[in-house]
C-alpha cells in the first residue's frame, strides 16, 4: 500500500525504462486502439491506418523533444512543470483545469465502452460495464496509487498483445485456408491511403490527424506523468524508445480486423463491437465464442488500464489544488478522496449520456491535448521567454478554438468548413503557438526571474549535476 506522495503520484521514482514502457502501452493502448482502429479501417478503409502510425510518431516527437527534461524537472503532474517553469500560480490553475478536462474527456468513451463491450458478451445492461470498471479503478488507484498500477498496466499490455494477435493469427489462418478472398462492399476510395482527392480536404484530414496524435501524445496528463515515475531523464528516454518498439508491435495488428470484416462481415453495421463478432462469423462454433471472450478480456484490459491512468493524473491535480488545500488531511487520505471525486464524475456522467464513438471522443481529446499542453511543454523546455501571461493564453486560444470546433463538427456544410472543425488541430496548434509566442513577447516584464536557472536544470544530464 503506498503511503508517501511519491508513491502515489510517481510510484517512488524507482520504475525502470522496460517495465514502465510497458506500463506505458497498457494505459495508452486505449479502447480506440483496441476495438475504434478497426471498425474505422473496415468503414473508410485505408487512410483510417494513419491512426496507428500517428499514435506510434507521438512517442518519437516526445523523444526528441521533451522525454528527459520532464523527467529532470522533479515534478509530479503537468500543473507542477507549469508552476515550477513559469513561477506563475495562476498558470498553474489554468494547466489544472485542463488536465481534468482532457482526462475526463478520454474517461468517458473508455467507461460507456465497457458497457458496451459487456452488453455485447453477456446481454446485462450497458451501466453494468461502465459500473465493474469505475469501482475496479477507484478502487486500485486510491489504495495504491503510482506504484500499484504501474504493475497492473505492464501486465496488462502484454494480456492485450496476447488477446489482439492470437485471434488475427486464427483469422488470417482461416483467410488463407478459404482462399484469400477479396473485400466485399468497399466504399470508392476504400483503399486509397489519403481519403478524397489529394489536393483537398482529404490531404487536410490527414496531416491534421497527424498532427493532433503526434502533439496530443505529448500532452496528455496520464502520458506525460509516466516520464516523472524514471529515476534519471537516461531512463526516461530509454523508456520511449521502448515503447515505440511496443506500439509498432501491437498496431501490426490492428488494422487487420478492419479488412478481415469486410470479408466475412461485409455489410455489418460499422460500430466498436465490429472487433468481437468477427470470430464468431469467420470461425464458427465454440472456437469462435472462445477468440470473442479472449479479444472481450483484451478490451477489458484497455479500459480498465486506460481509465486507471487517467484517474490518477485527475486526481493528483485535484488533490493538490483543490482538495488538499481545503480539507487539510493527510496526503492519503486527501488523495484517495480525490480519487473518488476523480471517478464519480465521468461516471456519472457516461450512464447519463448517450454512448460516444470511441474513435470520435479519443480524437478530440488528443486534439484538446496537442492544442493547450503541447505548446506549453514544448515552449516551456526550449524557450527561456515564455512567460506566465503567454502560456495562459496559448492554453486558453487551444481550448476555445478545439471546443468551438466539436461543437460545429458535423453542423457546417462538407468540404472544407467540415475539414477544419473535424480535424482541427492542424490549425488549432500553431495559432496556440503563435499566440504564446506573441502574448509571451508583449510581455517580456513577467518572464520568470529564474528561467534561466530551471532550462539547465532541465537540460543538463544528472551525473554532470551530481558531478558539480
Amino acid at each position: 500500500m503506498a503511503r508517501a506522495t511519491t508513491d502515489f503520484y510517481v510510484a517512488g521514482r524507482t520504475v525502470s525504462s522496460w517495465r514502465n514502457a510497458s506500463a506505458i502501452g497498457g494505459e495508452f493502448l486505449s479502447a480506440a486502439s483496441f476495438l475504434g482502429i478497426a471498425s474505422l479501417v473496415f468503414e473508410r478503409g485505408a487512410p483510417t491506418a494513419w491512426l496507428p502510425v500517428g499514435y506510434t510518431l507521438g512517442y518519437l516527437v516526445l523523444l526528441v523533444l521533451v522525454a528527459a527534461p520532464l523527467r529532470r524537472s522533479g515534478a509530479y503532474t503537468v500543473p507542477d512543470f507549469a508552476e515550477l517553469r513559469l513561477e506563475s500560480r495562476a498558470a498553474r490553475l489554468v494547466c489544472s483545469a485542463l488536465v481534468v478536462a482532457v482526462g475526463w474527456l478520454y474517461a468517458l468513451p473508455q467507461l460507456q465502452g465497457a458497457g458496451v463491450v459487456l452488453r455485447h458478451v453477456t446481454g446485462w445492461p450497458r451501466w453494468v460495464g461502465t459500473l465493474v470498471v469505475a469501482l475496479v479503478v477507484g478502487a486500485n488507484v486510491a489504495v495504491a496509487g503510482m506504484r500499484s498500477i504501474t504493475v497492473v498496466q505492464a501486465l496488462q499490455y502484454w494480456v492485450k498483445l496476447t488477446a489482439i494477435c492470437i485471434p488475427a493469427f486464427v483469422l488470417l489462418a482461416v483467410w488463407l485456408r478459404d482462399g484469400r478472398p477479396a473485400p466485399t462492399g468497399l466504399t470508392d476510395g476504400w483503399w486509397d491511403p489519403v481519403p478524397g482527392p489529394s489536393s483537398g480536404p482529404g490531404l487536410w484530414l490527414t496531416y491534421s490527424t497527424l498532427v493532433a496524435l503526434c502533439f496530443g501524445t505529448m500532452g496528455l496528463p496520464h502520458v506525460v506523468v509516466r516520464f516523472y515515475t524514471n529515476p534519471t531523464g537516461r531512463e526516461a528516454r530509454h523508456t520511449t524508445v521502448a515503447v515505440l518498439v511496443l506500439l509498432g508491435v501491437f498496431y501490426v495488428w490492428t488494422p487487420l480486423y478492419g479488412f478481415f470484416g469486410r470479408i466475412y462481415l461485409r455489410d455489418a453495421p460499422a460500430d466498436d463491437t465490429l472487433v468481437l463478432r468477427l470470430p464468431d462469423v469467420a470461425v464458427p462454433g465454440v472456437g469462435g465464442s472462445l477468440l470473442s471472450a479472449l479479444l472481450a478480456g483484451g478490451a477489458f484490459a484497455a479500459f480498465l488500464s486506460t481509465t486507471s491512468g487517467l484517474v490518477l493524473s485527475v486526481a493528483g491535480v485535484l488533490d493538490q489544488d483543490v482538495v488538499r488545500p481545503r480539507a487539510h488531511r493527510s496526503p492519503a487520505t486527501s488523495f484517495r478522496a480525490s480519487t473518488a471525486l476523480a471517478v464519480v464524475t465521468p461516471t456519472v456522467v457516461a450512464l447519463a449520456a448517450t454512448p460516444l464513438r470511441l474513435s470520435t471522443a479519443v480524437g478530440y481529446a488528443f486534439a484538446l491535448a496537442a492544442a493547450t499542453f503541447a505548446p506549453l511543454i514544448v515552449l516551456g523546455v526550449w524557450w527561456p521567454r515564455l512567460t506566465g501571461p503567454g502560456a495562459i493564453a496559448g492554453m486558453l486560444t487551444g481550448a476555445t478554438t478545439t471546443a468551438v470546433s466539436a461543437a460545429l463538427s458535423g453542423q457546417v456544410p462538407a468540404g472544407w468548413a467540415a475539414a477544419l472543425t473535424e480535424q482541427p488541430a492542424l490549425w488549432t496548434v500553431p495559432l496556440a503557438t503563435l499566440v504564446s509566442v506573441a502574448v509571451s513577447l508583449a510581455t517580456h516584464t513577467s518572464t520568470p526571474p529564474h528561467s534561466l536557472q530551471t532550462l539547465q536544470r532541465l537540460h543538463t544530464p544528472e551525473n554532470l549535476s551530481a558531478g558539480s
